[in-house]
């Protein structure tokens, strides 16, 4: 129900959405005095449409909106957050390098961008199509909490910056842009030299999103637009068209790195090829021998067998000059009909094709499956309950894998990952081939509404059923396939986005209370355990966090060793000299310890003194 006005109609806005009406290229989006959003008239162009000569002003050739520069200040700006491990929700925790890792993906990538520069191969999203009803992510750190909640309808109890995106709002392209701006601009850093990025989108943002990533990956990098049908019926309550499509947008981190996978070639293609003339060679189809290309080289009359004078069409020559010709006579990869008298063509036998067919940018259902069967597919895995309603089916996701040419131990990251569409794929993937594919999940933990089948089923947020889902078809790969059960990586290590292990000082030296300095003692919080420190360290360090490592006690005192000698780390308190030379002897890339560590400052230098002498290539830091 909605509320009274209580206020005059506001005329300003009923006449710009009556210029609207006249003229819809000339309304654009700004903000008022006060920051709000609002839309506006372009009056430069409104002159311009209402006039018959050109009139004088600057031109540039330009994609913007409201938010564009601050998307990319954001996308910039450093964060002081960690990914802190959960061991209890993961599967086979120290043999996977498979990670799930819930949180916001704008934060998630910035703190991804040391360890996996470059390293990926990779990318698939589904973002949010922006139809007037998802929530998208408000990336705005500059609004009080009482200027979210007008915005967005609240904030939920762990500060998820989500909001919906209605069609009212003044910046409704504009917040979408500014949204998916930013995350592209950090996951194309991620992307490795040879790697392609795929992103499903629907009519309503794909020609801002095809000008988006023209400008964060190079109008030359993209690769293609493909047209996936996702419904095999129509909607006959559609009010002019039933939309039974999506997109998919393509780009390449490097165009001239990247090598299209080919797709397998099918019963159908093969059945093109024949051997009406017994040709040794096997199954052959033919080619038209004429070109539109015109070279007077290449003009000449040609008598077939049964001695007929073939002359290229007019306009056209033949492909080949005659000379060739003629050698491709002698050696029978000219076909002239059953009766040897048709116009010649060219032989092109099916054993010397390039293996695999080049893919299309048309996908119909039948071949890479449907919405309908995406929803199927989570059903049987979670005993006939449908928690999404739109999910990508595997053979979708799987075609793309194909596409992107992955090698066997590439890394798949998607960062939009939902109920987890990509891990099954890439699961099933290496379950197929051999393959040691790893994939990065990222999902924000949006709630489930209370009325919705998932909750009742237990699940409070959308990163429980992902998880569930890995766990479920990993079960059921192995089952299904138990000769090759133990050689692929079913499991994952689940990581949580959250506020720094460290603790913030806000205090300026005199405002120093003997209570403070005692709570104080140390630097890192209270709740925060060795693996927690470990696995900060590799982010700062830019080290996967996916590499096996192991702990053992050194008179005592706890000792982590990560992928044998990248990193040891002891975070014990007062350790001994006599600990810090077995560390030492290990000879360790890079070795970390807590401020705590040591009980003064000459026994820091002390520790110096000895890497120095024993491990003189090893970095050492504390934290």
């Amino acid at each position: 129900m909605e509320k009274m006005r209580m206020e005059s109609v506001d005329m300003t806005a009923q006449n710009i959405d009556k210029i609207g009406a006249l003229f819809p290229n000339c309304i654009t989006e700004t903000v008022d005095e006060n920051g709000k959003p609002k839309k506006a008239v372009n009056f430069e162009l409104l002159k311009q449409m209402l006039s018959d000569e050109i009139i004088d002003g600057d031109e540039a050739y330009e994609f913007t909106w409201v938010g564009k520069k601050a998307s990319i200040v954001e996308a910039n700006k450093p964060i002081r957050k960690t990914l802190r491990p959960c061991k209890e929700e993961s599967v086979d925790w120290d043999n996977t390098e498979n990670l799930y890792i819930e949180g916001d993906n704008l934060e998630v990538l910035k703190l991804l961008q040391e360890s996996y520069l470059g390293k990926v191969k990779m990318i698939y999203i589904d973002p949010p199509y922006n139809t007037g009803n998802d929530f998208i992510y408000n990336d705005d750190f500059k609004m009080t909490e009482s200027e979210y909640a007008d915005e967005s309808g609240g904030i939920d109890e762990n500060g998820n910056r989500l909001f919906k995106n209605t069609d009212s709002n003044g910046r409704f392209h504009s917040d979408w842009c500014s949204m998916i701006y930013s995350r592209l601009l950090l996951a194309r850093n991620l992307l490795s030299d040879d790697g392609v990025i795929f992103i499903s989108i629907d009519e309503n943002e794909t020609e801002n999103l095809k000008k988006i990533g023209n400008e964060v990956f190079g109008e030359q990098n993209f690769v293609g637009c493909v047209v996936w049908e996702r419904a095999f019926a129509p909607k006959n309550d559609a009010k002019y068209f039933s939309d039974s499509h999506d997109y998919i947008v393509v780009f390449a981190k490097r165009l001239y790195g990247f090598q299209i996978g080919k797709l397998p070639r099918t019963e159908e293609a093969n059945s093109r090829y024949k051997n009406p003339d017994n040709d040794p060679r096997g199954d052959w189809t033919a080619d038209n021998l004429t070109v539109k290309t015109y070279s007077a080289s290449n003009d000449y009359p040609i008598t077939t067998p049964g001695g007929r004078v073939v002359n290229p069409s007019h306009g056209s020559c033949w492909r080949v000059s005659k000379t060739r010709f003629e050698e491709l006579v002698r050696d029978n990869r000219v076909y002239f009909g059953e009766d040897g008298n048709n116009v010649p063509r060219l032989k092109r036998f099916l054993s010397e094709i390039q293996d695999g067919m080049t893919p299309t940018t048309i996908w119909k259902f039948g071949d890479v499956g449907h919405n309908q069967e995406g929803r199927q597919e989570l059903k049987k895995l979670f005993d006939d309950k449908g928690f999404f309603d739109g999910p990508k089916p595997v053979r979708l996701l799987s075609r793309i894998l194909q596409i992107a040419n992955l090698k066997k131990d590439s890394i798949v990251l998607d960062f939009f990952s939902g109920s987890s569409t990509t891990a099954q794929s890439v699961m099933q993937l290496n379950c197929e081939d051999g393959g040691d594919r790893k994939f990065i999940m990222v999902q924000l933990p949006e709630y489930c509404n209370e009325q919705s089948e998932a909750y009742k089923a237990g699940y409070q947020n959308i990163c429980e059923i992902g998880k569930e889902r890995i766990r479920r078809a990993g079960r059921k790969i192995k089952e299904e396939n138990p000769a090759g059960a133990k050689n692929f990586d079913t499991g994952f290590r689940v990581f949580k986005l959250d506020e720094s292990n460290m603790n913030d000082v806000y205090y300026a030296a005199g405002d120093y209370s003997q209570d403070l300095i005692s709570m104080l003692e140390s630097n890192v919080k209270s709740d925060r355990t060795d693996l927690d420190l470990l696995f900060g360290c590799l982010l700062e360090w830019g080290l996967p966090l996916s590499l096996p490592y192991s702990s053992e006690k050194i008179e005592g005192y706890t000792v982590h060793n990560y992928n044998d000698g990248d990193l040891i780390a002891c975070f014990e308190k007062n350790i001994p000299e006599s600990v810090i030379r077995e560390i030492a002897k290990k000879q360790p890339l890079r070795a970390v310890f807590r401020d705590s560590s040591f009980a003064d400052s000459p026994s820091k230098i002390n520790v110096t003194e000895i890497f120095k002498l024993m491990a003189p290539d090893t970095t050492v830091k504390v934290i």
